[in-house]
C-alpha cells in the first residue's frame, strides 16, 4: 500500500479516467442505434451532420486507446512506480478531450463545452502531477 500512499492522487486521477472512458465506449455501443440517432440530432447544423456513424467510430477507437493506455499506465504505476505511460496515456486523453470541445463549439453547445473543461482540467493536472 506504500505506493498507494506516496502516489494516490496520480493513481485516482488515472483510475477516474479508466472508469470514465470505459464508461463512455460500453454506452456508444450497447446503445449504438441510439447514439447515432442522439448526435445525427445533435450535429444536424454541422458539416459533420452526414458523417457521424463514421466520426463515433473513430472516437469509440480513441476511447479505446487510451483506455487501454490508461489501464496499462495505472499497472506500471502501481507495480513498477512507472509514470511514463500514464503520463501519455493522459494526453492521448487530452487530445480527445479536444476534439469533444470542438464539437461542442460546432454545435454551439456552450453549456456540454463547459462539462468538458472541468475533465481536461483535472487531466491537465494529472499530467503534471505524472510529471
Amino acid at each position: 500500500m506504500s505506493i498507494f500512499n506516496n502516489h494516490s492522487a496520480e493513481i485516482l486521477i488515472v483510475l477516474f479516467f479508466c472508469i470514465t472512458y470505459f464508461f463512455s465506449v460500453l454506452e456508444k455501443l450497447i446503445n449504438w442505434k441510439e447514439t447515432v440517432a442522439y448526435y445525427k440530432t445533435h450535429f444536424k447544423k454541422t458539416i459533420l451532420k452526414n458523417i457521424i456513424p463514421l466520426l463515433l467510430i473513430k472516437v469509440i477507437l480513441l476511447e479505446v486507446v487510451a483506455l487501454l493506455t490508461l489501464c496499462t499506465g495505472l499497472y506500471f504505476i502501481v507495480t513498477q512506480n512507472d509514470f511514463l505511460i500514464s503520463k501519455i496515456a493522459l494526453q492521448i486523453s487530452a487530445f480527445t478531450l479536444i476534439l469533444f470541445l470542438i464539437g461542442q463549439r460546432l454545435v454551439k453547445d456552450y453549456q456540454g463545452a463547459t462539462s468538458i473543461a472541468v475533465y481536461f482540467i483535472l487531466n491537465i493536472f494529472g499530467i503534471y502531477l505524472l510529471t
